[in-house]
C-alpha cells in the first residue's frame, strides 16, 4: 500500500505490457551496441563512401578537363587514334626505335 492508502500492486496484464516495452527496449538496446561493434560492416560502409566520393571527383575533373580542352584538340586525339588503328605500323616503328634509344642510353651507364 502507498501512503494515502491505494494498492500498489499491478494488474497481469500491465505487467505483461511492462515486460514487453522493457522487452523491446533491451532488443533495441542490444542491436544498437551490435551495429557499434560490427568492425567489418563499418569498414564496408567506409570504403563505400571513398569509392563513391573518388568516382565523383573523376568524373567532376573528367568534365572540367573536357571543358578546359579546345575542341580543335580533341578532334586532333580522336584523329591520331583513328590513324592509329588503320595503320599502326608506323607507330610500332617508332615505338621500337624509341625503345632502342633508352636502352642504349641505360646501357651507357
Amino acid at each position: 500500500m502507498t501512503e494515502n492508502g491505494e494498492s500498489t500492486q499491478k494488474t497481469p496484464e500491465a505487467l505483461r505490457e511492462e515486460i514487453e516495452q522493457t522487452r523491446q527496449e533491451l532488443g533495441d538496446t542490444v542491436e544498437a551496441l551490435a551495429e557499434k561493434t560490427d568492425v567489418k560492416a563499418q569498414a564496408q560502409e567506409k570504403v563505400t563512401a571513398a569509392k563513391t566520393k573518388v568516382t565523383e571527383t573523376k568524373e567532376d575533373l573528367l568534365g572540367k578537363a573536357q571543358a578546359a580542352s579546345p575542341e580543335s584538340a580533341r578532334t586532333a586525339a580522336a584523329q591520331v587514334q583513328q590513324k592509329t588503328r588503320e595503320n599502326p605500323l608506323p607507330v610500332a616503328v617508332g615505338a621500337a626505335v624509341l625503345l632502342g634509344f633508352v636502352l642504349g642510353r641505360l646501357s651507357k651507364r
